[in-house]
């Protein structure tokens, strides 16, 4: 089912000094013509960008087209294909110019991207990839970057706000545990039973074996520790139930 067009421009930019314009542009141009049926809306937004390019119009008018192919579901790739087919037709420097813009409008970071560039930024461990082998254990989105993998196992773990481990206990016949030292953001540690730790970068928490725990994000900030596992003996992880919301539910 197509949703709805409706367009305000004409009566917000020139509603005083052109009002029959702006009625043209809001009530006719997108009012009637953009809301007809016969065309779905991402093919009439292809359309669109193709006449603009093919007049040379490279300004606001075609950002604001391309942007709206792209909330109608036109890929990178489909765009970019485009352009090209197009370019061969209606000159190649329109086709340079058009890709400035389709850029910038299919390359800007979602907010969700652009806050884990900002945590990625201001610490000096990567973030690594998707904890895709551990994802059962989590609530939530993680990241693992490995660090070391010699004589001592580190890991930079990395959760997303909200993102926390299951309860879990680290076993071991001698020595064994780990060490979480927060790195970047900030998070919780709370071992079961006692209240919650903040941990902000610097801050260390020891963890023996046979201790029940979890730890994660704070509800609106990434947070990355290093995870040292500390060497021992028959050493191994018993992952437990998820950490609820109302257990995550610190004030």
């Amino acid at each position: 089912m197509n949703e709805k067009i409706i367009q305000t421009a004409g009566k917000n930019q020139l509603g005083e000094f052109a009002p029959e314009f702006a009625h043209y542009n809001d009530d006719i141009l997108f009012g009637e013509n953009w809301n007809n049926l016969d065309i779905d809306l991402r093919t009439r937004s292809i359309i669109t960008v193709v006449a603009l390019i093919s007049a040379g119009i490279i300004d606001t008018s075609l950002r604001y087209h391309l942007q709206n192919a792209k909330t109608h579901g036109v890929t990178k790739k489909e765009i970019a294909a485009v352009i090209t087919h197009i370019a061969f037709y209606v000159g190649w420097p329109k086709g340079w110019a058009a890709f400035s813009l389709a850029k910038q409008v299919w390359n800007e970071k979602s907010e969700d991207d652009s806050m884990k560039s900002q945590h990625e930024s201001s610490m000096m461990f990567p973030i690594g990839e998707a904890n895709e082998a551990y994802a059962k254990y989590f609530i939530g989105q993680s990241y693992l970057a490995p660090i070391s993998k010699e004589q001592v196992n580190i890991f930079n773990v990395t959760f997303e706000p909200g993102c926390r481990n299951n309860w879990h206990v680290h076993h071991a016949d001698e020595g064994g545990g780990q060490i979480l030292i927060c790195v970047g953001g900030k998070g919780y540690y709370q071992e079961y039973g006692k209240k919650p730790l903040l941990m902000q970068p610097g801050d260390v928490v020891n963890i023996p074996t046979g201790v029940k725990h979890w730890h994660g994000a704070t509800p609106d900030n990434w947070f990355s520790h290093l995870a040292v596992e500390v060497p021992g003996k028959n050493v191994s992880n018993e992952w437990m139930e998820a950490v609820t919301d109302d257990q995550y539910g610190i004030e």
